[in-house]
């Protein structure tokens, strides 16, 4: 990373702890007009579609941002309801929360794997922290929760491109998370295990420059590479008993107290949708066994595989521990 990438990626962290830590409408909109900004030069790569990605990043999220700042200052002179309403819209397009997620899945497919992994996980924090903050029953929120799980699911099932699959998975995952900011202040803990989640998958796209599912299905691995592939898929699917249960989990508990049947049986039902795609991405690599390197070939990044094994499998582990 040079310097220059370097100052960028600092001013968007800048950007989202201005965020966190305002007590105005204001300094929240200039936070996330700084993390914005700043983010746009380190979408910058030698890939040609970088600059188109750029420039729709820049579009949705300017507009996003002058309807947050409209709305700011029309808040004398309209209800309290309709301003909430239009604060509520303007932040869930800047997530690309559905119905206004159109832009996210396509945006993904023209940038490398280091920026889809922060832009699926940091560039959330700063709206979610101020929908958070938000104390009011809003029905466009439940409604694009519902929307997120469903169109989530929904959308990666006939998608042959991995960017466009970990895109509608951020989507389905980011309903989870705004039915917790909803409900209860504990959305952070759902984000955290979600970023190590991605993080790793990214990682491991880059690490074998997997672009499409045929190429997952024709990479010669060894079977601890495919063992971690799979429980790293498992894992963003919310299957147990690996790391990504633990948020759905904690979310499924915390809706039921909250007496919230409804909205949880749909999010069960469209997790297991979801988990239809993530399968689709390794079944066949799983299968053929008879293609796979019987010559282990111990490897640089063996000991990342490894630990990302080791975290996968932390969920049993802290059980296991527990009881002792």
């Amino acid at each position: 990373m040079n310097k220059s990438k370097l100052l960028f990626f600092l001013i968007t962290m800048y950007g989202t702890i201005l965020t966190l830590s305002s007590n105005s409408w204001i300094s929240m909109w200039m936070g996330m007009e700084m993390n914005m900004i700043a983010f746009i030069p380190l979408m910058n790569s030698k890939n040609k579609t970088s600059s188109e990605a750029m420039m729709i990043y820049l579009l949705v999220q300017s507009m996003s941002s002058m309807m947050f700042m409209f709305s700011i200052m029309m808040f004398n002179l309209t209800m309290y309801s309709m301003f909430m309403n239009m604060v509520t819209i303007s932040l869930l397009i800047k997530l690309g929360a559905s119905p206004f997620h159109l832009w996210l899945p396509e945006i993904l497919t023209k940038m490398s794997w280091t920026n889809s992994a922060i832009l699926m996980t940091w560039q959330k924090i700063a709206p979610l922290s101020v929908l958070n903050n938000m104390v009011y029953d809003n029905k466009i929120m439940c409604l694009s929760i519902i929307l997120c799980v469903s169109m989530g699911a929904l959308g990666g099932l006939n998608q042959m491109s991995l960017r466009k699959i970990m895109g509608y998975s951020s989507i389905n995952h980011l309903g989870w998370m705004l039915s917790l900011s909803k409900v209860k202040n504990n959305w952070m803990n759902y984000l955290i295990i979600y970023t190590i989640m991605v993080a790793m998958m990214c990682w491991m796209f880059h690490q074998y420059n997997m672009v499409h599912i045929n190429q997952v299905n024709n990479m010669d691995m060894t079977l601890t590479e495919k063992m971690t592939y799979l429980m790293s898929m498992m894992s963003l699917g919310g299957l147990p008993p690996f790391l990504g249960f633990l948020p759905k989990w904690l979310t499924i508990q915390t809706l039921i107290m909250d007496k919230m049947y409804v909205m949880i049986t749909i999010m069960i039902m469209c997790s297991l949708l979801s988990l239809f795609y993530y399968m689709r991405t390794m079944t066949k690599m799983m299968l053929s066994f008879s293609m796979m390197n019987k010559w282990v070939v111990t490897k640089s990044n063996m000991m990342i595989i490894n630990m990302m094994t080791i975290v996968n499998m932390s969920l049993p582990l802290m059980l296991i521990m527990n009881m002792i």
